[in-house]
């Protein structure tokens, strides 16, 4: 048994969790619990290591969810591919479950026993033409407190690219369908929640639109590859924090799921002035609970008023683009 040891760089974070390499294994609490008379609320960002056995995957994030419970969250997140990650194309889609299949009613039952919010991102959700073309949703699922599901984003950005001499070869569009349109910021008990997953995060346009509807907390559950992850992950992170002025939480995968991918990690929070208020590190599975004090964002936006000096959209296509 290890102990997970968050890289803080802010004492924001409060409380952690360790679990064991293994799924299986039990886990065990470090530093301070939360108080309950904390005056803000406390969200909780999870790190795992997800596999093509659904069954441990459950197991493991019902373990997250209900430590995060004990620990005074509110809501908590899971990243991206917190169902399964499959080790081929096959694999990944016999293995994916409609919205109203088994995995996503375990996860509405787990909320409403805990009373607690999820932030589900990247659920592998079965296309509405499933019988006749076989592809797939990536999905971030927001599940509330009793049990239901009040949104539904499907990832429009999707992961097509090669990168040769670092090992990265990933073709999403080949079995998933992007989303449509984006879906409007989640009234939550930690703020207005902005979905996002994974690949969004290298497209401000995004982050922005969900900021003009009220967004609060930005969210990019992700499953980052190695090599991408440790040039760009945590500076995307904050560079979409400042530019927003909002909190940014997002989960993460890390380790090797099966012998074909690995993920990057690092678990992240970033508040509204970009800076960093926990990571998970690069190695173990485990979470972190951090508490949101919106104040912080209202502060933020008040001294800098980034918002108000921005101007009308067609001044930034004045060069001779089109919108």
């Amino acid at each position: 048994m290890f102990v997970l040891r968050c890289s803080l760089r802010r004492t924001r974070v409060k409380h952690l969790l360790d679990c064991h390499s293994s799924w299986g294994s039990s886990c065990i609490w470090v530093h301070q619990r939360m108080s309950s008379s904390s005056p803000h609320p406390v969200a909780a960002v999870c790190q795992v290591t997800a596999t093509p056995d659904k069954e441990a995957n459950f197991t493991a994030c019902r373990r997250l969810v209900q430590a995060a419970k004990e620990g005074g969250a509110s809501m908590v997140f899971l990243p991206e591919g917190f169902d399964y990650i499959g080790s081929s194309r096959e694999e990944t889609l016999n293995l994916s479950e409609r919205l109203t299949g088994d995995i996503i009613s375990r996860y509405t039952l787990l909320a409403k026993k805990l009373s607690v919010w999820l932030s589900l991102g990247g659920f592998h959700e079965r296309g509405h033409d499933w019988e006749t073309d076989r592809r797939i949703y990536n999905s971030h699922i927001i599940i509330n407190e009793k049990g239901d599901i009040v949104s539904v984003y499907r990832k429009s950005h999707l992961f097509d690219v090669e990168l040769p001499g670092r090992g990265v070869s990933l073709k999403e569009s080949a079995f998933t369908i992007p989303g449509s349109s984006l879906i409007p910021p989640v009234q939550t008990p930690i703020g207005k929640v902005g979905l996002g997953i994974c690949y969004d995060l290298r497209f401000p346009e995004l982050s922005l639109a969900l900021l003009r509807q009220g967004a609060e907390i930005l969210t990019y559950p992700s499953a980052f590859t190695v090599a991408t992850g440790a040039a760009h992950w945590e500076v995307l992170l904050r560079a979409r924090a400042i530019e927003t002025q909002c909190f940014v939480l997002a989960a993460a995968q890390v380790g090797s799921h099966h012998e074909k991918r690995s993920s990057y990690g690092h678990a992240l929070a970033v508040d509204p002035w970009g800076v960093v208020m926990g990571d998970c590190g690069g190695e173990n599975t485990g979470m972190a609970l951090l508490e949101i004090d919106l104040e912080k964002l209202r502060d933020t936006q008040r001294n800098m008023p980034v918002q108000q000096h921005r101007r009308d959209t067609s001044f930034y296509y004045s060069l001779g683009g089109k919108e």
